[in-house]
């Protein structure tokens, strides 16, 4: 059994917070604090069947733009994370990550649901803040529901429109 340092347990706190927020702030569409939880310099790859081929970014710019035009108030996004796999060797970490998501896009009549494994790479900056240096995921499922094949379906609260009104 290999004993931890209370340096090594804090980053893998440290890291564990910082996946957890970067979903959060995603789903909340928080996205100067989505920014900060990537390194100026990251590289992201983001493949779905319903897309065809990866997204791939570089730069924290390209990629917290891209998640701000594609996930506007229009677009309701959940992500639950779980089983982490964590290593952290000095100021640089890997980690792969369960998840779950579900993206509902009314204007498209669509609700996404998926599943897969992040993969990600981490460093500690100078500022002593660990951030993703790199993200991909693998897909184990992911499908699509057409929201005219569930008539009954309506927003009953949605923080960033106001849902319309069902006809009596």
């Amino acid at each position: 059994m290999t004993l931890r340092t209370v340096e090594e347990l804090d980053a893998l706190e440290d890291l564990r917070q910082l996946k957890y927020r970067y979903f959060r702030t995603l789903d909340l569409k928080r996205w100067d604090e989505f920014a900060d939880t990537l390194a100026d310099d990251i590289v992201a790859s983001y493949g779905t069947h319903a897309l065809r081929d990866p997204l791939v970014f570089r730069g924290r710019d390209a990629l917290a733009g891209f998640m701000r035009d594609a996930l506007g108030p229009a677009v309701t996004t959940v992500h639950i994370a779980n089983h982490p796999e964590l290593s952290v060797e000095g100021t640089d970490a890997t980690g792969t990550w369960s998840f779950e998501d579900t993206v509902i896009v009314p204007d498209a009549k669509s609700i996404i649901r998926g599943a897969g494994y992040y993969t990600d790479r981490y460093r500690r900056d100078d500022d002593g803040r660990w951030r993703i240096t790199e993200t991909s995921y693998e897909r184990i499922y992911e499908s699509i529901t057409s929201l005219d094949d569930i008539p009954s379906f309506r927003f009953l609260s949605h923080m960033w429109a106001v849902p319309p009104t069902a006809s009596a």
